[in-house]
């Protein structure tokens, strides 16, 4: 991999966290993501599964993690199971993780080769009743493509009907928000480089300047910075593309007066950053552009400290609709008769402002976590207040990540990267 190596104590105490939370005597099993046909002999580029990653640290296809902290004998208390290199795959692919490669990533003593699985597997469950498995219940998952891990999933419960089996889901979903130090460390330069590529943007953009060429800019930046690309797909959208909440065609050219709304982030060692800015095609914020943009960026700046250990993201949200609520009267976007007769359960603010504010942000864009519970100190969350206005051609996003805290306002580690107004006219003027 391009990235620098992350240091196995990372791996190591998040291993040892999740087995300090398995039921005694019981088994968890982790497989890494399917390698996706496009068609003929086209693939699209392998990314590894974020758990047996967050656990493991190893970043190869065909890939099993085994967790069996109770095991009798000490050697199968953790096991990686890994593709053999054999000189085929040397030449063709390049080397994959020998044994004393796997151990310096991840800290596992033992690994056995994947072609042994189910013999070793087969004598490991001689020896326990309960087994983990890795399911993907985010909140916003919805996809119809069956995984490697579904298919070993469905394996197991065929093959060994009599154990019990668990999920390892709502462990991780604990465990995974809340970041070690390590990994707020990996995300900071994730951070760093979504930096470099917006101001290499700011010095570029100008008006005839087309919405892929802003999106090439980014990619060159993030490339040579060794991150493997974008963390999602990019929306760069000028004019009115901005009030298309998830437009990324990317394709129209830019225009002298219009706003262009970019949300991206550059993915480094599989974590990931999102930012959103909003800047003016000809290096001037009009005073109209100017009255909203400020208005949001009020809004961003009061929801963020309100990011603090025991806050319910639910009844954060509530709040964040007041501000904006306010704001809008304000610019008389709303008058009071639109408040007074709004339906509660879609407040008349919903109108220009009609996404959340903060989600979980780590090794996924919207990342594990029980948002039922309150925050925790180390946990990130984006913060992405936003106005959006087609009669005008204007949406307006603002969107910086942040780390809650023991004590105080939350950590912007999107501080360096601009967005005050006179901070954004005078780069893309200089």
């Amino acid at each position: 991999m391009r990235y620098e190596p992350i240091s196995s104590e990372l791996f190591i105490q998040n291993r040892k966290n999740f087995m300090s939370q398995m039921l005694p005597g019981s088994l968890a099993v982790f497989n890494s993501n399917d390698t996706y046909p496009i068609g003929a002999d086209s693939t699209i580029p392998f990314q590894q599964d974020r758990n047996i990653y967050y656990l493991s640290g190893v970043d190869q296809e065909e890939s099993i993690l085994v967790l069996f902290p109770d095991a009798p004998d000490p050697k199968h208390r953790e096991i990686l199971f890994l593709t053999e290199t054999n000189p085929h795959i040397a030449v063709w692919e390049g080397e994959k993780l020998n044994k004393e490669r796997a151990l310096k990533t991840s800290g596992i003593e033992t690994v056995y080769w994947i072609q042994d699985f189910q013999k070793v597997f087969n004598e490991l469950m001689a020896q326990t009743g309960m087994v983990y498995m890795n399911t993907n219940e985010h909140y916003r998952a919805a996809h119809a493509t069956q995984t490697r891990e579904d298919r070993f999933n469905k394996w197991l419960k065929e093959n060994y009907p009599a154990h019990q089996v668990s999920k390892s889901n709502p462990i991780l979903q604990r465990l995974r928000s809340v970041k070690h130090p390590l990994e707020l460390d990996v995300m900071q330069k994730a951070c760093n480089i979504t930096e470099k590529g917006f101001r290499r943007i700011l010095e570029f953009t100008k008006p005839g300047k087309w919405e892929y060429e802003l999106e090439a800019e980014f990619m060159h930046e993030f490339l040579i910075n060794k991150s493997r690309g974008f963390s999602y797909t990019p929306i760069i959208a000028g004019g009115k593309n901005a009030t298309v909440l998830h437009y990324i065609e990317n394709k129209n050219q830019l225009k002298d007066g219009d706003l262009i709304l970019i949300d991206v982030g550059a993915e480094y060692a599989n974590y990931t950053s999102d930012m959103s800015r909003t800047i003016p095609v000809s290096g001037k914020y009009t005073d109209r552009q100017k009255q909203i943009y400020t208005a949001v960026n009020k809004v961003k700046n009061l929801a963020t400290d309100m990011l603090v250990p025991g806050t319910i993201w639910k009844d954060y949200h509530v709040e964040v609709g007041k501000l904006m609520t306010s704001e809008l009267l304000d610019l008389k976007i709303l008058d009071k008769a639109d408040v007074q007769n709004e339906n509660p359960e879609w407040p008349a603010y919903k109108k220009y402002f009609m996404h959340g504010t903060s989600h979980n942000i780590g090794l996924d864009t919207h990342d594990y976590g029980l948002l039922h519970e309150p925050m925790k100190a180390n946990q990130v969350f984006t913060v992405e207040p936003g106005i959006y206005l087609p009669d005008e051609n204007m949406g307006i996003r603002l969107e910086d990540d942040v780390v809650i805290q023991e004590q105080g306002a939350p950590k912007n580690l999107m501080a360096n990267i601009p967005i005050e107004i006179e901070e954004i006219e005078d780069l893309m003027n200089s």
